[in-house]
Parts: structure tokens; C-alpha cells; sequence
């Protein structure tokens, strides 16, 4: 079965920045599931896996504008720390979902200085260009819930709820 709009796939990857250095794996860890087709992973792994199926093995140079984009510096702002109304401690490194004009955005603190906390709303591989090692370890057709979704349905995620879903009355999956 080969890999084409409204399939699960399966794939076993190891991720490299252009120096070599692994930035994300599966190795030690079950293969990653998607659902093809639906904008579930960067758009230029998704098009190099297109056609492929199980067993088949792929390297794949992804430059940065279809992985995460280039960076915007205008996602780098100085909030006051009191913003972060409830956190005992604000550090540098941690993550945060923020509010922004365009929905909600995972930031991450850059830097704290007295009251004055330095946050990033870019993803942390934005600008970066991408080298993927893949295995594609399974192909099956989606079902009928996950394609009203638009992602996997594992043997865990069954019992999550969304109750803002328009599509599915709350029954869980986005």
C-alpha cells in the first residue's frame, strides 16, 4: 500500500541539523503515526514520503521554508512577568501557550531580567534546514473517525475530549 492522502503511516525517523547533530529520533521508541495528507508533519517530509511504502527507506534535505519556516523576529517581544500570572518561577527555557491575533502559540522564555521576561513564539527548528533519515515502517488506510479529525487515532488517545468541536459534538480528537 503506498503512501497517499487519507493514510496512516508508520515511520521510524532520525532528524540532523546541517552539522550532523541528531535533533529528534525514534530509535529506542515507537515509530510515529500520522495521518497523510492533512498537514500532521512538515510539508516537505510529507511530499517526499508521498508514493513510498512500507519497508521503503528515504533521505530526505528539507530546507527550512517547507519545514518551520524562517525565523520572524517579530515573534521575539519582552512581556512583564507579571503576565505570567500563577507560575512560582519563570525560567529561561520553559514553554508556555500564549494567546496571540492569530490563535494560540507555544513561546518559549529566551531570557528573564528583573521584571522583564524575553519570550519566542518561533518554533525552536524555524530557520533551520532539516535531514531526515526514514524508514517507512507502516501504511494503512485511515478510518472513517480520524479522517473526520484530520489526525491518528492511537490505542491511548481514545478518551480525550474537545468539547468546542463543531464536527464531532465533543467526542475528542483535534
Amino acid at each position: 500500500m503506498n503512501i497517499e492522502k487519507n493514510r496512516v503511516v508508520s515511520i521510524d525517523y532520525t532528524l540532523k541539523d546541517d552539522k550532523g547533530n541528531v535533533v529528534d529520533s525514534t530509535s529506542g521508541s515507537e515509530p510515529l503515526e500520522y495521518l497523510h495528507g492533512f498537514e500532521n508533519i512538515i510539508p516537505g517530509l510529507e511530499r517526499a514520503l508521498e508514493g513510498k511504502s512500507q519497508g521503503d527507506h528515504i533521505t530526505a534535505a528539507i530546507p527550512a521554508a517547507d519545514a518551520y519556516g524562517a525565523r520572524n523576529e517579530k515573534l521575539v517581544t519582552e512581556v512583564p512577568l507579571d503576565k505570567f500570572d500563577g507560575v512560582e518561577s519563570v525560567e529561561e527555557g520553559m514553554q508556555f501557550e500564549a494567546q496571540t491575533p492569530d490563535g494560540y502559540r507555544i513561546v518559549t522564555v529566551t531570557k528573564v531580567a528583573g521584571d522583564t521576561v524575553t519570550i519566542d513564539g518561533n518554533h525552536p527548528l524555524a530557520g533551520f534546514d532539516l535531514n531526515f533519515d526514514v524508514t517507512v515502517a507502516g501504511v494503512r488506510d485511515a478510518n472513517a473517525e480520524e479522517l473526520i479529525h484530520g489526525h491518528v487515532h492511537g490505542a491511548h488517545d481514545h478518551e480525550h475530549v474537545h468539547e468546542d468541536c463543531d464536527e464531532c459534538g465533543g467526542c475528542g480528537g483535534h
